[in-house]
């Protein structure tokens, strides 16, 4: 028995998972690595390899280097899991007007807790994944999420999900490192293929980047349903005819089909009456959403006024906002607009550097 722990490492094939298994291997854990099949391209009705997490050479990879450094692997399907939870959601969040966000939904009620249902059965102390960020424990006893050194990489935002009981056993091992440095040590490993492996930022299931076409293949007879709804001005005026309430998104402006003159941008959707509405890009700023479903990390829940960088999507930079309880969850009202909030996205609540909790925005 390692006097560090046992540690069940999920290993993608990529360089991040398989750098954070190695790395904890050096340091003295002993390691066990798993390998999660979530989804396969031909029961979506894709003709296109399958690429990412979710192919044989990536699972091929992970076992080698498990292998290599004298450690056991394994590979687990959770398609059943995984597409219960998190395609049927991402289905009826578009159904409903909103825009998911898969990856969130994952990471919250699928691999976490597959993962910690395995380390239980084959008596790990922890888990471990590649992502890039850092868990701490405050001085009052609740686990909380915080950005990872490299901002580029960081992805506490898609983490806000993760509940006490995960948070408690959860390793993050680069989240106090740079891609460069992880692409070094992949390098030192004697990997420099996978050091110049590219990364995929494609959602996994939907593996040529068409929603729409994913969309249309899972729910059968969805444009006969939907098409031939109305485009319409803030005003409600009708500008014309649309596709499909589900194949647009907030800010949308390529592929709208219609001609109005001037540049035009989904402002709202709304999926009883099948309309979208377009306006000008002014016209997607807002100054206050709400937001349910919430999961807090740093404190438990927040005071009425209590301030917060507020970010509303992945790669935002995050606004300054004040954090209001409200009967369906909080109010968030930022001191300067910002623009595209779309219902269904996260909204993910920072202090400093320090994720204090995350919800689902909600229609407006």
């Amino acid at each position: 028995m390692s006097r560090k722990g046992k540690v069940l490492v999920a290993m993608s094939g990529g360089i991040d998972s398989t750098v954070t298994a190695l790395m904890l291997n050096d340091e003295g854990y002993e390691v066990v690595g798993i390998t999660m099949k979530t989804w396969d391209y031909a029961s979506a009705g894709s003709s296109k390899k399958e690429t990412g997490c979710c192919n044989v050479d990536s699972f091929n990879d992970a076992r080698m280097a498990a292998v290599e450094h004298g450690f056991p692997h394994f590979i687990l399907d959770i398609r059943s899991e995984f597409g219960d939870a998190v395609i049927e959601n991402f289905v009826e969040e578009y159904l409903a007007g909103r825009t998911p966000n898969p990856c969130v939904m994952c990471n919250t009620h699928i691999k976490w807790r597959a993962l910690l249902k395995r380390a239980d059965a084959l008596g790990c102390d922890y888990i471990a994944t590649g992502h890039y960020g850092n868990i701490h424990q405050h001085t009052n006893g609740r686990y909380y999420i915080s950005k990872g050194l490299d901002e580029l990489k960081d992805q506490s935002y898609v983490l806000w999900g993760l509940q006490q009981d995960l948070l408690s056993r959860t390793l993050l091992p680069l989240g106090k490192y740079r891609k460069t440095e992880i692409r070094q040590m992949a390098l030192d490993y004697g990997y420099p293929e996978l050091a110049k492996k590219s990364e995929s930022y494609e959602i996994c299931f939907v593996p040529d980047n068409d929603y729409r076409g994913f969309l249309k293949r899972r729910v059968e007879g969805l444009e006969e349903k939907v098409s031939g709804g109305n485009f319409v001005d803030t005003n409600g005026r009708i500008l014309g005819k649309h596709k499909g309430y589900p194949f647009y998104t907030i800010g949308q402006r390529k592929g709208l089909d219609i001609a109005l003159g001037k540049p035009a941008f989904v402002t709202h959707i709304n999926p009883d009456t099948n309309t979208v509405t377009l306006g000008d890009e002014a016209d997607l700023n807002r100054q206050e959403m709400g937001v349910s479903k919430l999961n807090w990390l740093k404190y438990n829940g927040i005071t009425d006024g209590m301030e917060a960088i507020t970010k509303i999507r992945y790669k935002d930079k995050g606004a300054l906002s004040a954090l209001y309880s409200h009967e369906k969850g909080i109010r968030v009202c930022f001191y300067e607009e910002v623009k595209g909030i779309a219902p269904g996205q996260s909204a993910v609540f920072y202090e400093g550097d320090d994720v204090i909790g995350g919800g689902i925005i909600m229609r407006y």
